[in-house]
């Protein structure tokens, strides 16, 4: 394929990426249970307008644009605010959770080399942590201990306690993790962190944007966040369930003595002095903008009223999913993300995959996930008005695929070709 010598029209272009997006997932509709987060038309209307002013702006030197340097203290000072975060607590923005946990990862190998002589660092992991930490372990040199969850799939500290030793560089819990959805021990774990000096990290990038407002309905939020002592660094996407568009996180550090080691310094070459706080080297500066946008369109009055609907969604989508003959719930969630999977105990048995194709005919999306065999659901405000059509359309799935076999097995969340 070879870039056509002439160019084309704007409509001719714009009409043929309309075109290929026939086949794309209606996220509009309410169908996807994840990827998109939709948080209504004024926040559409927010970040549009801010992505169309930082369209072409680049956050690779905030010399040039210092707006961009002060979206992001903003953004990361209101962030830090909302996680309990310490006074002299800082961070950086990034282009979403993998480079979040990707620099959290760094500043803990960083931080071990330096303080405490480790070559080769080592990661302890419950088998339920992103599969990104593996992806930085991979990247950075690391070592991955990976030790396996309890049957209420959260983390087994005992477990990781058996596997923690002198070049322990980093202990991860997640709040929530994704497969299941439920908060790990944060307290537990940040305090077998500390018994060898290693680094504790939250992945909070799914729970960032849902906690701290679900504490404030009222909701019961095991102890997660900067309140808990031991805790080094927290990564939360703004772009999930903060409602911006992709692809922003944030990843905040305890003290900006912890946040510099994830900051490359150079000056050995000929372009002078060169200093990159994050993976990336340029930025755009369009998600950044649209997300100081949402964040100042909503407020806190916003969050909570988004936070609510997105829970309620999930509590009906958890009830009605008890209530079909079959398929259960994974775990005991207490938020917006579901794992759905078959009952052992039911015979004729369904196969989740079979209904998850089913309901891909039906025009819903879930992500597959295993072991074991489930369907992800990640709620939010995106599915209001669309939950009892879903379970309608689930029940009768289940009905027409029971003791039917899915021949594709296969677990995708990747881009791969």
């Amino acid at each position: 394929m070879s870039l056509s010598r002439e160019g084309r029209p704007v409509d001719a272009v714009i009409a043929e990426l309309a075109a290929k997006r026939g086949r794309d997932v209606r996220w509009q509709d309410g169908r996807a249970f994840g990827m998109v987060y939709y948080g209504g038309p004024g926040v559409h209307e927010a970040a549009e307008r801010a992505a169309a002013m930082y369209l072409h702006e680049n956050a690779l030197n905030t010399a040039a644009f210092p707006s961009l340097g002060a979206i992001q203290a903003d953004v990361v000072g209101w962030t830090a605010d909302l996680l309990r975060a310490p006074a002299g607590a800082a961070g950086f923005l990034t282009s979403g959770g993998t480079e979040s946990i990707l620099c959290a990862v760094l500043a803990a190998r960083e931080r071990g080399r330096a303080e405490r002589g480790i070559e080769r660092g080592e990661i302890v992991l419950p088998e339920s942590a992103h599969a990104a930490f593996h992806k930085a372990a991979h990247l950075f040199g690391l070592t991955v201990r990976k030790t396996p969850v309890r049957p209420d799939w959260t983390a087994d500290v005992a477990e990781m306690a058996r596997v923690v030793n002198r070049n322990t560089v980093l202990i991860v819990g997640s709040a929530p993790q994704y497969p299941q959805g439920v908060i790990d021990p944060i307290p537990d774990i940040a305090a077998l962190a500390q018994t060898v000096d290693a680094n504790c990290h939250v992945d909070a990038c799914m729970g960032g944007f849902v906690l701290p407002f679900a504490e404030m309905l009222g909701r019961q939020v095991p102890p997660w966040d900067f309140r808990v002592d031991g805790v080094h660094s927290i990564s939360a996407d703004v772009h999930k369930l903060g409602y911006a568009p992709k692809g922003v996180s944030v990843i905040l550090h305890r003290s900006k003595e912890l946040r510099r080691y994830q900051t490359f310094v150079f000056d050995g070459w000929l372009g002078g002095f060169y200093a990159s706080p994050n993976i990336q080297g340029t930025r755009s500066g369009l998600p950044m903008a649209a997300a100081w946008a949402v964040m100042q369109h909503l407020g806190i009055d916003g969050y909570v009223a988004l936070t609510r609907q997105a829970l309620d969604n999930a509590d009906r989508l958890r009830a009605g999913i008890a209530a079909i003959d079959g398929v259960r719930v994974l775990g005991a969630g207490a938020f917006h993300l579901v794992a759905m999977a078959a009952d052992p105990n039911v015979t004729p048995p369904v196969d989740v995959f079979a209904v998850g194709d089913a309901l891909r005919g039906r025009g819903w999306f879930h992500d597959r996930q295993g072991p074991p065999d489930s369907l992800h659901s990640t709620v939010s405000n995106s599915n209001t008005g669309v939950i009892e059509q879903y379970l309608a359309d689930l029940r009768a799935c289940v009905d027409e695929v029971r003791g039917r076999r899915a021949d594709d097995r296969s677990t995708n969340y990747a881009t791969l070709e």
